[in-house]
């Protein structure tokens, strides 16, 4: 039996009715559990409500299955209720050769920053070996030349599924996952990239933007879903650009935004902050 000693995190979401927030923290104060933070939203236009909070057991601990089921029992048949714990889930990261994203990912887990762990590291080019190991992560080349789509995507996969991931992070990965890949770990990939996308699609964005003039350039990370670069959005950033930028040095703004915002997507999934609403969020930071 799973029994959390530490803190745990409850979540909700359901339909939006009178008294859900007595109800639920009935269930809490019932099993002496004190709340140590919590936050909730209703969205109005859907009639849906949202709730999150970190609890701690005042006397005895609770099994996280019986907590789940006695918050099930008072809530309506179409609530979904979670029950997690406080913990470092494991996560694997795919690259290919720009290091910025994978980076800053590998430095916050050193220094105990990341609300994860850093598992592996799965990239197309070998590039990127040394920065890796320099960490002590398992660095895994899995090579496309040669191969067909399918067959280095199925290469792919099974190096990922060796190390067992909670989630996906794709640190400027640069190929296109099929939808049988994406079926395979349903809203447990992340993804960043620039906001250009759609305004500057394809290749050199910042050439693109340098010629438009542009004066904020951005990024961001989202989950990823079959509809390519428009999957439900995690976290976004801008930086502010002005003439006297040349594309050269709007694209290191660019390096420097996408990997703040992928580091803050990351930590918002990892602590469980983050809600799928359709094709939308709901982000309690």
């Amino acid at each position: 039996m799973n029994v959390t000693r530490g803190r745990e995190i409850v979540l909700v979401d359901c339909p939006d009715e009178v008294g859900l927030i007595h109800r639920i923290t009935g269930v809490l104060q019932a099993r002496r559990l004190n709340i140590v933070s919590n936050h909730e939203f209703v969205d109005a236009a859907a009639g849906h409500f949202f709730f999150r909070a970190e609890v701690a057991p005042a006397g005895e601990p609770v099994p996280a299955e019986r907590l789940r089921a006695d918050l099930a029992a008072v809530l309506s048949s179409e609530a979904r209720v979670r029950v997690t714990r406080e913990d470092r889930r494991p996560i694997v990261v795919c690259a290919t050769r720009e290091p910025h994203c994978l980076g800053e990912l590998l430095l916050l887990d050193a220094v105990g920053e990341l609300p994860g762990r850093i598992v592996a590291v799965v990239a197309n080019h070998d590039d990127l070996r040394t920065l890796v190991e320099r960490f002590g992560v398992p660095f895994v080349h899995v090579s496309h030349a040669g191969l067909s789509r399918e067959a280095h995507e199925a290469a792919l996969l099974g190096a990922i599924d060796g190390f067992a991931p909670q989630y996906i992070v794709l640190a400027r990965y640069m190929r296109v996952l099929s939808a049988a890949a994406i079926a395979r770990y349903p809203d447990r990939i992340i993804n960043i990239h620039h906001s250009f996308l759609p305004a500057f699609a394809g290749a050199s964005p910042y050439r693109q933007a340098f010629v438009r003039g542009v004066k904020l350039i951005g990024a961001t990370a989202h989950f990823v879903t079959e509809q390519l670069d428009e999957g439900p959005i995690i976290a976004q950033d801008v930086t502010p650009v002005d003439h006297t930028f040349t594309p050269e040095r709007m694209a290191q703004a660019g390096r420097d935004v996408e990997k703040l915002v992928l580091a803050r997507a990351v930590r918002l999934v990892l602590e469980e902050r983050v809600f799928l609403h359709g094709p939308r969020t709901v982000v309690f930071e």
